[in-house]
């Protein structure tokens, strides 16, 4: 039995690695149910969350090419602010439907220390650039099609669905993830509290 599952998860890690143009994941937290796939979190949780603070922990050295701009990004520019890093694709559909949810978030958070900065993955930069215009996203993104700036996050932290919002407080230590499209509701309690944090 213990065999015959684990050919079924290999199986359909490989059915997700070729189908990842239409799904939404970039790893193998899959199950597949009733002939479609379902993405999993570990132990089935979409929100996880690090507290107390002193307990949290820190990403890798974030950064890469701006977007449009190619200029570096780098997490070390927003120093001393609250950092949301939402891992996105223009072909992601719940991506769409996420995004003007957290353009509406950092247009209230951005001056109280709040930046949001986007990782697209596996993305043309003309459609991903497209995307971002047509959704009028003001904060900038990292061009990462090739996931090297996605693996500083997912070292230590589950970053294998997209979309994933990573929250870091204002000492860049990781205070949730959350694996799942996000409304402005799911956000705006967590950066209240770490906006007031010392």
């Amino acid at each position: 039995m213990r065999s015959v599952t684990r050919s079924v998860a290999v199986m359909t890690a490989l059915a997700i690695t070729a189908a990842q143009v239409t799904g939404c994941t970039t790893g193998e937290d899959a199950v597949a149910q009733g002939g479609t796939f379902d993405f999993v979190s570990p132990g089935g949780k979409t929100a996880i969350f690090y507290d107390p603070p002193a307990t949290r922990g820190t990403i890798g050295n974030l950064n890469g090419p701006d977007l449009f701009t190619d200029k570096p990004i780098r997490l070390s520019d927003f120093t001393g602010k609250v950092v949301v890093v939402n891992v996105w694709g223009s072909w992601c559909a719940p991506c769409r439907t996420e995004t003007p949810e957290l353009e509406t978030v950092y247009a209230e958070y951005r001056d109280r220390g709040v930046q949001f900065l986007g990782i697209d993955v596996r993305d043309n930069r003309d459609t991903a650039r497209d995307f971002v215009t047509d959704r009028n996203v003001e904060y900038p993104s990292i061009f990462d099609p090739a996931l090297r700036s996605l693996i500083t996050l997912g070292r230590n932290y589950p970053t294998s669905v997209v979309p994933t919002t990573m929250v870091l407080d204002r000492q860049h230590k990781v205070a949730a993830v959350y694996l799942m499209a996000l409304l402005a509701q799911d956000l705006r309690p967590l950066l209240d509290r770490l906006t007031t944090e010392p």
